[in-house]
C-alpha cells in the first residue's frame, strides 16, 4: 500500500511518544521500529524524524541526553517526561475517537474489531478494546499497535 506523506506523518506524535514510554531510545530505533511495525510502509526520514523530536524537547514532552555506547559512536538519546506521558495519554483519546469514527462510517461500528483481530478470536489489541467494560473504546493499547491494524484493514 502506498501512503501519502501526510497519512505517514499525522501520527508520528503520538508514534514517537508510545515509543519513548516503552523506554528510551535513539532516533535512528524509532524510525527502525516504524518501519517494522508498518510492514515497511511508513518510511521515516531524518528529515521528519529530528525536527518532531527537537519540537517535542521544546514542548518538554521529552528530555535528550548526549551518550556513547560502549565500542559505539555518539548518540542522543531521548526520553519522555510526565508532560509526555499527559500529552501521549491525550493524543490516545483522540486517536481513538478518530478511528471509531472512521470505522463508523467505512463499514459499521464492528469493523475496526474484526480488523484487530476479535473474529477469529486472537489475543491482543481487541482484548485490551473490550477490557474495559465490553465497549469498544480505547484502553490504553499500544498506539502503534492500533495504527498498524487500521492501516492493514483500511480499504483501498
Amino acid at each position: 500500500m502506498d501512503i501519502d506523506r501526510e497519512l505517514a506523518a499525522a501520527p508520528a506524535t503520538p508514534l514517537v511518544l508510545t515509543f519513548l514510554s516503552e523506554g528510551e531510545s535513539y532516533g535512528y530505533a524509532i524510525v527502525k521500529r516504524v518501519r517494522e511495525l508498518s510492514g515497511d510502509e511508513l518510511e521515516w526520514t531524518d528529515g521528519m524524524l529530528y525536527p518532531l523530536l527537537h519540537r517535542l524537547r521544546r514542548l518538554g514532552y521529552v528530555t535528550t541526553e548526549w551518550r556513547t555506547p560502549p565500542g559505539g559512536r555518539r548518540r542522543r538519546y531521548y526520553a519522555i517526561t510526565d508532560d509526555g506521558q499527559a500529552a501521549l495519554a491525550k493524543r490516545q483519546r483522540q486517536w481513538g475517537n478518530a478511528v471509531r469514527a472512521l470505522g463508523g462510517m467505512w463499514r459499521g461500528a464492528g469493523w475496526l474489531l474484526t480488523a484487530l483481530g476479535e473474529r477469529d478470536g486472537s489475543f491482543g489489541v481487541t482484548d485490551r478494546w473490550l477490557a474495559c467494560d465490553g465497549r469498544p473504546r480505547l484502553c490504553r493499547p499500544r498506539l502503534s499497535e492500533v495504527l498498524s491494524a487500521v492501516i492493514d484493514a483500511t480499504p483501498a
